[in-house]
């Protein structure tokens, strides 16, 4: 198999990890804060290894990088632990499609970042997401967990929209796996005086679920990307990213079964097409490598 087409296999099967990652939010019997910062120590400790193997230096050119990968981490964990509660609210089917609303946020955040202009066609993608977000939503009351948890899913998709955004323009010139040792050892840092009793007193099934969840579905993902990214345009790259939310539904439906409404699945149509048309609008007003 030629490395294009082995890195295109690799890369579906990093979308399928991290698809698979909203399970453990449901799995593990503990808080969002405790997956995350579990998962984080975990993915820190194997990205740095995996840094180091492949010839990689762990140190950064400046001090504002120093400064911005610490910005980084705290956005990611904010985001992450958003990510998990989503789902525990919502259910791994709709606050994966409620996170996969963050190609349109992005959209709208770029001017704020970058010197681009909201097109028509912007507008019509923000719709398309907001008639599927209203689908997929019960009811308007906050006291209905599966509104809650599509409100902190839309909520995570805007912090993960920032983190991209920063990333890109101020963090770009390190490497995808070294990027995330230091934003996953910035989340430890962070989260270790807010884990709980639960955590200390987790099981040994808990905590072998937990290393299943910092290990082969975060850290070798992003290690997989790392070496996709030389062989693939970030457009592909980009496109089957897309896919993430519908292997995350399947894996949910096969393992957890969850039975989405037919209003969920119309409004993750929506919102997953809306996501594709941003992603491949994007990469036609930029160069591809």
């Amino acid at each position: 198999m030629d490395p294009v087409k082995r890195s295109l296999v690799s890369l579906h099967i990093t979308m399928m990890l991290l698809g698979a990652t909203g399970l453990f939010s449901i799995l593990i019997p503990l808080s969002a804060t405790d997956i995350t910062f579990a998962r984080s120590v975990f993915a820190c400790v194997c990205l740095i290894i995996f840094v180091k193997l492949t010839g990689g230096s762990l140190r950064l050119q400046s001090t504002k990088d120093y400064g911005v990968a610490l910005l980084l981490g705290v956005i990611m964990a904010v985001h992450w632990i958003t990510y998990f509660a989503g789902m525990q609210y919502a259910g791994v089917s709709v606050g994966m499609i409620a996170l996969f609303t963050f190609p349109v946020i992005t959209v709208f955040l770029e001017p704020f970042f970058e010197k681009i202009t909201l097109h028509w066609q912007d507008i019509a993608s923000a719709i398309t997401v907001l008639i599927g977000i209203y689908l997929i939503v019960p009811s308007t009351s906050l006291q209905n967990d599966v509104t809650l948890g599509v409100l902190i899913g839309v909520g995570s998709a805007f912090l993960y929209s920032v983190r991209n955004l920063l990333h890109r323009k101020l963090f770009s010139h390190h490497g995808g796996a070294k990027a995330m040792a230091y934003q996953t050892l910035v989340i430890s840092v962070c989260l270790v005086l807010f884990i709980s009793d639960d955590l200390k007193g987790a099981s040994t099934s808990t905590l072998w679920m937990l290393c299943l969840l910092g290990t082969l579905f975060t850290a070798l993902p992003h290690a997989l990307i790392a070496t996709s990214l030389k062989y693939l345009r970030v457009k592909t790259f980009s496109l089957v990213a897309c896919m993430q939310p519908f292997y995350g539904v399947i894996f949910a439906v096969i393992l957890l079964n969850e039975s989405p409404t037919w209003q969920t699945l119309v409004g993750g149509v929506l919102v997953v097409s809306a996501a594709v048309y941003e992603t491949i609008n994007a990469h036609r007003q930029r160069p591809q490598s």
